[in-house]
């Protein structure tokens, strides 16, 4: 394989000469061998990056120091990989040493070597565009790396949203199909009160649709960059006049209002917008999760559990159990769910472990996080599509346990009063008899009254009280 010799300030180094990463790139496959997971299975943080370099180019040949020549090299190398090109490029793993230090070099030499082609000279020939003098002018690892990830997100966040409005649209067209049919509501896994399946299902909707306005609010974070900020803070190596520059070419570039942080040495060494973003999609994991026990425990049976629903067979449940059939979509959600939360415990590990000027610990927080959010448009996808798109209501097991259980003397309350509603449940229960049944016996009622009031519309709903 041929190679190309570099050098940096540990000495030097053979690097493949096809490639467009460079010996910092290099040195960073070589040490950082962790996860399996690198910078390319998250494009949209790939696609960050370039817009950051872009944007800060740009800013950079406004203010007349970097060469029109040179900017539209490395313009036009931003752009294609913001395009997709050179993907393979960055291989490096997703969590590193250095606070994104690899990864911003990694940025900066594809970047250098294809606007080097670009321009006609061959890769390596720094002297015409150096990844660090005129890629990385006027920034740092520490502004460049979170930026870009911000922006990254921005977009991953946008198919999170898009992906929950169909889990939402999939709960309410269920709870629609349905329809009116009486079941038991349950609280502390109890009898409580009749409720409707669509009442059920909407309410599945309404709780996950609840999160996508959150979602959009804690996505607004990401529009304050510290770009300007340079090592910590302080602007140092960078013109006075680029943070605004900066914030308006990438404005342009993305289409989002993007503004500078009023203090830059905060917003450098703060990752809460970070904590942020991932204990909202920790809130999502923990109703999905909800929402499949749920699933779970209406499915149980089937004949011996509750079964007011039936999930989709998806795969036979057991090796040794013939016939056995388990909700495997929702126990797979569960399980996404509880890597996401548990992604959210090191994301907040990890933001309270800064330094100082810096937190070096945002590769691992950024790597919880692309994680979460991929997980989550997965797992909702397969539960849409395998589970509840396919759900089935069981109406008759539904009624049979409305019509015995003891709790519907609740809808009684209002007219024959706690004591003897108290009275009949405790006989009911004693004697293994229906409440219908004790209620007419004991004369509380006439017949016409009681299926008046244990008519399904009027135990679902309020009711005009009678007043004294």
């Amino acid at each position: 394989m041929a190679k190309r010799r570099e050098s940096d300030l540990l000495g030097e180094l053979d690097v493949p000469a096809e490639a467009y990463y460079g010996i910092q790139t290099f040195r960073g496959l070589e040490n950082f061998q962790l996860t399996g997971k690198k910078l390319s299975d998250y494009p949209e943080f790939v696609y960050g990056l370039a817009v950051v370099k872009q944007g800060a180019a740009a800013a950079n040949n406004e203010l007349g120091l970097l060469d029109n020549k040179t900017y539209k090299a490395i313009k036009k190398a931003c752009e294609e990989i913001r395009s997709g090109k050179l993907i393979e490029q960055f291989s490096l793993d997703m969590i590193q040493g250095g606070a994104g230090t690899s990864a911003n070099m990694n940025a900066n030499e594809v970047i250098a070597n294809r606007a080097l082609e670009i321009l006609g000279y061959k890769k390596g020939e720094y002297a015409k565009c150096h990844p660090n003098n005129h890629v990385n002018m006027a920034q740092s690892t520490n502004d460049a790396y979170p930026s870009g990830a911000k922006f990254g997100l921005v977009l991953v966040n946008k198919k999170l949203i898009a992906e929950v409005r169909e889990l939402v649209a999939s709960f309410r067209k269920k709870a629609k199909e349905l329809g009116k049919h009486i079941k038991m509501g349950r609280t502390q896994l109890q009898d409580a009160v009749p409720m409707t399946y669509e009442q059920e299902f909407e309410s599945y909707a309404a709780s996950i649709e609840d999160e996508i306005k959150k979602l959009e609010a804690v996505e607004k974070n990401f529009y304050v960059l510290n770009m300007g900020a340079t090592a910590i803070g302080t602007g140092i190596n960078s013109d006075p006049a680029y943070p605004k520059a900066v914030a308006k070419h990438l404005s342009a570039i993305t289409g989002l209002p993007i503004t500078t942080a009023k203090n830059l040495i905060a917003a450098t060494n703060d990752t809460s917008d970070f904590v942020t973003y991932s204990s909202e999609l920790k809130r999502l994991a923990v109703k999905l999760s909800k929402i499949c026990n749920d699933l779970r425990l209406l499915s149980s049976g089937p004949r011996t559990g509750i079964a007011e629903i039936q999930l989709p067979p998806r795969q036979p449940g057991s090796s040794i159990m013939p016939g056995k059939v388990n909700p495997v979509i929702p126990e797979a959600m569960s399980q996404i769910s509880f890597r996401v939360i548990g992604n959210d415990l090191t994301v907040t590990l990890a933001a309270e472990a800064g330094q100082l000027e810096l937190n070096v610990f945002e590769p691992v927080m950024l790597y919880a996080i692309y994680e979460s959010v991929e997980l989550l448009i997965n797992g909702m996808k397969m539960l849409r599509v395998e589970c509840v798109d396919g759900i089935v209501g069981n109406f008759e097991r539904g009624q049979e346990l409305v019509r015995n259980s003891i709790s519907i003397v609740t809808a009684l309350n209002p007219v024959i009063g706690y004591g003897a509603a108290t009275s009949v449940a405790k006989a009911a229960l004693q004697e293994n008899r229906s409440v219908y049944d004790l209620i007419l016996e004991r004369k509380l009622l006439d017949k016409a009254t009681l299926d008046k009031l244990l008519r399904p519309e009027n135990m679902t709903k309020p009711q005009p009280l009678k007043k004294k």
